[in-house]
């Protein structure tokens, strides 16, 4: 459920509602592979789902401003500010939206393969 929460989407770019806000601060190549880094802050207002991805590498969530999540069966959980996650290479994440009447803002660092799309839909 952990990882399952962690989306960070990033994970929002991949996000049904335009109203999911990602905003890149930095890309870099990583040295000597043919990977980047990728930092972004992520805003995703209450109401918004996260389609369920995957990335084409690592991606680190550190939650700026928490939020409640409604998850697929109905629960909701909270994700506090402060939670870090990691989503490892191709795992599905996300698939959950945003509940209550809080924005979470999250911080993430992706460090993925070069070329490729940073979101890609769970299978």
């Amino acid at each position: 459920m952990f990882q399952l929460a962690a989306a960070f989407l990033f994970a929002l770019t991949v996000s049904a509602n335009a109203q999911t806000n990602r905003q890149e601060l930095k890309r870099a190549d990583l040295t000597g592979t043919d990977m980047e880094i990728i930092v972004s802050v992520v805003d995703v207002p209450p109401g918004n789902e996260l389609a369920r991805h995957t990335h084409h590498g690592e991606e680190a969530v550190y939650v700026l401003e928490g939020a409640t999540l409604a998850l697929p069966d109905g629960k909701e959980v909270p994700f506090p500010t402060g939670r870090v996650s990691i989503n490892t290479r191709d795992v599905p994440h996300a698939g959950f939206k945003i509940a209550g009447d809080k924005t979470l803002k999250m911080l993430t660092v992706h460090i993925v393969d070069k070329g490729k799309p940073l979101v890609e839909p769970a299978k």
